[in-house]
């Protein structure tokens, strides 16, 4: 299982929020080869709500920061942007992989 921190700034995040986020969060598992943890970041900047997260994977850290004048929609949308990234990357490692020699010398 990947550990999983939450912060929030500003103020203090209702279970209810800490639920839904686990509760996404499993849609990840299928990941949980690649992902060693996940910070997660509660925020307001002026009327929008800020979600950020920062993943670590074994070899690789990337940032996603997403915001919506809904907490829960700012959730889902960065769950999909880190799937999307997550994917990318393990394509790109897939390909990296499947190079052979002969075709890097030439």
């Amino acid at each position: 299982m990947m550990n999983v921190s939450i912060t929030t700034r500003g103020y203090k995040a209702p279970e209810r929020l800490k639920n839904y986020l686990v509760d996404k969060l499993r849609r990840l598992n299928r990941f949980e080869d690649q992902i060693m943890d996940i910070e997660a970041i509660f925020s307001y900047e002026k009327l929008d709500q800020v979600v950020e997260f920062k993943v670590n994977l074994r070899k690789k850290q990337f940032i996603i920061k997403e915001r919506s004048e809904d907490i829960f929609k700012s959730i889902d949308l960065a769950i999909d942007n880190v799937e999307r990234q997550i994917t990318k990357i393990k394509g790109k490692i897939r390909e990296h992989k499947k190079k052979k020699i002969s075709d890097v010398i030439e």
